[in-house]
């Protein structure tokens, strides 16, 4: 549904709220694909020199829509699954402006390697941040499985993303991906100062060095698509399909 993702431009920054709190902001097909567009529609247009992405007071997003993302299905090809989520990886690649996020609660699965995209990061005390794809077979995405151990060290990274450890909003802000840790309901309001501190810079200036510090995009695609590739193949594996199978009988009961 349209009303499940907000999209609006306030001097100069262009907000994306994930507006689905019955279902925890879990991302559907259809708001990967508005999500994917809100980025790139703002690449070329001067009149938006900063996105932020929040999901509202009380919670970020749980992540996959499990049901809408086990209907998308997987290419049998063996070629990278080019799915709406995928996408919107590939539309964070390519990205060329600043990138807050403000997280107050839930962030699950790609609700936290998005963050790894992001320029700032700002979490309220109520945020909590997880990727349990192990635990349902599967391998990290959105080429976290780079971007989280040259954020966080090997050591922390493993232990979120392969046994699955939540962080709190304090932790993640000693392990690095966390500018600041503030009180909840708070989060919307810090983002926006940061963004209106950050359009007060000489743009040209911020894309240069924004474009030095980070990993190039080709480099991010080339790892999407092999976390992708071998994701699509986990989700034929025995041990995924009894994780999944185990899940929606704890859903069910």
């Amino acid at each position: 549904m349209s009303d499940h993702l907000i999209v609006a431009d306030e001097e100069g920054v262009r907000v994306v709220t994930m507006r689905r709190p019955e279902k925890k902001n879990a991302l559907t097909q259809d708001m990967y694909r508005r999500m994917s567009e809100a980025i790139r529609s703002a690449q070329d247009d001067p009149n938006v020199r900063c996105l932020v992405i929040t999901g509202g007071s009380g919670v970020f997003t749980a992540g996959n829509d499990l049901d809408d993302f086990l209907k998308a299905g997987t290419d049998q090809s063996g070629a990278p699954r080019v799915t709406a989520a995928t996408d919107f990886l590939y539309a964070l690649a390519h990205n060329q402006k600043p990138l807050i996020a403000a997280v107050d609660g839930l962030a699950i699965g790609i609700g936290t390697t998005m963050l790894f995209h992001c320029d700032v990061v700002l979490a309220s005390t109520a945020a909590t941040f997880s990727t349990p794809f192990i635990q349902l077979g599967l391998v990290p995405e959105g080429a976290s499985s780079l971007l989280a151990p040259r954020t966080m060290g090997h050591q922390r990274a493993f232990a979120m993303l392969v046994m699955g450890q939540k962080l709190s909003a304090e932790q993640a802000r000693e392990a690095g991906f966390v500018n600041a840790v503030v009180p909840p309901g708070q989060t919307e309001a810090d983002a926006m100062k940061a963004a209106r501190d950050i359009c007060a810079l000489p743009a040209e200036a911020v894309a240069i060095s924004r474009k030095l510090i980070k990993p190039s995009p080709d480099e991010l695609i080339a790892r999407i698509d092999q976390e992708s590739k071998l994701f699509g193949e986990r989700m034929k594996s025995q041990e995924a399909i009894t994780a999944f199978t185990k899940f929606f009988q704890r859903k069910k009961g």
